[in-house]
């Protein structure tokens, strides 16, 4: 597969003609990016803004499992930001779109780059309420973890869990990510 197909674009969205690493001038200097040599439009694949939440539910940590993914492996539950919301309304939307809980209040836990997947990870610890947890079709189960049972991983929304426990007095464990060595 060609640079430009892994860029996403092959083809100039203005005029068709088909895009190429091209190097210019910029204001932080020459940097090469696919670039449409007859009308000059720029690929600029920036970061896509994505948002996380250690959901804390009934005094545990809500785990959910994407029913995408293959195995059992449990994260926290994410989102992308909307036109026209915060980052803490996305958030509040998203838990509450993929578990049917209400965020009561939400804290900025930090910002992780996922370089792999091209995204910057808005993290938050959002305390939640319901009477019961219904998981959107998105997610296939979740499971509840005490604070000293739950396992972080090494990679961004891993990252933001680890920096929630510590911030509450507790060391984080860390598991290996399936596939990974």
């Amino acid at each position: 597969m060609s640079a430009a197909a892994v860029a996403g674009y092959r083809f100039c969205p203005q005029c068709a003609t088909p895009l190429a690493w091209i190097s210019q001038q910029e204001d932080g200097g020459e940097k090469q990016r696919l670039r449409c040599p007859a009308c000059q439009w720029t690929h600029w694949n920036n970061p896509t803004p994505v948002l996380a939440a250690v959901v804390q539910y009934r005094d545990k940590i809500l785990l959910a499992r994407n029913a995408a993914w293959p195995g059992k492996f449990f994260a926290l539950i994410t989102g992308f930001m909307e036109a026209g919301e915060t980052p803490q309304e996305g958030i509040a939307r998203e838990i509450t779109e993929e578990t049917s809980l209400r965020a009561t209040s939400l804290d900025l836990i930090g910002v992780y780059d996922f370089q792999r997947m091209n995204q910057v990870i808005i993290a938050y610890h959002a305390v939640c309420e319901g009477d019961e947890v219904k998981l959107s079709p998105e997610l296939a189960e979740y499971k509840l973890f005490a604070y000293d049972e739950v396992r972080c991983w090494p990679a961004s929304t891993g990252y933001a869990l680890a920096d929630w426990l510590r911030s509450r007095g507790h060391q984080p464990q860390f598991a290996e990510l399936p596939g990974r060595v």
